[in-house]
């Protein structure tokens, strides 16, 4: 993988699981940046844009030789995704990286498919101030998940994994098993 650059401190400081204000002026900031590439990558001439657009590919933490992004594509910041060579990200994903995310080489990821790391806060007054804690999520090599699949705050799938389409993965997933349904749960 090509490291461009590093988390800036806002991105660094709520990663690491404790809670904090998701509504911070920096924080907004570099959402607005995020929007903007992921604006730019969807609405390129896909013979300019090539398999994902520099604005994109410029705010993450790393990326591989040979990923391909179809557009529409959305994320929260861009700076804690980390892709690994020849990733395929079909379209209409959604990966709100607010932790560190990371995808192994030549992993597929169907249509719709959602990856959240933010944990908002369950009480009414916490909410309202805008808490939410961040946790990584992790997805090995060679996996396949499938369309419109959600992966929650925290999980990890091993390496060769199958995550059927529509499936809610909300604890790990074993190297080389296949897990369906809501939530997801080994076949």
């Amino acid at each position: 993988m090509t490291v461009l650059h590093s988390p800036p401190a806002a991105l660094a400081e709520v990663a690491d699981g404790r809670w904090y204000s998701c509504m911070t002026p920096e924080l907004a900031a570099l959402r607005d940046v995020a929007r903007h590439a992921c604006w730019r990558h969807t609405t390129m001439e896909p013979a300019k844009r090539g398999p994902c657009a520099p604005e994109l590919a410029a705010l993450f933490a790393a990326i591989g030789e040979g990923v391909f992004i179809e557009a529409p594509f959305h994320t929260a910041y861009g700076r804690n995704l980390s892709l690994g060579e020849q990733v395929y990200i079909n379209a209409g994903c959604v990966i709100l990286d607010s932790a560190p995310v990371g995808i192994g080489r030549r992993t597929m990821l169907g249509p719709a498919v959602h990856i959240y790391c933010a944990d908002h806060a369950h009480g009414l007054d916490e909410r309202r101030r805008g808490l939410e804690r961040a946790l990584p999520v992790s997805i090995g090599e060679d996996v396949w998940i499938g369309g419109g699949a959600i992966l929650l705050p925290g999980v990890t799938v091993g390496d060769g994994a199958i995550v059927g389409a529509g499936a809610v993965v909300t604890r790990n997933v074993a190297a080389g098993s296949r897990v369906v349904g809501n939530p997801a749960r080994p076949i």
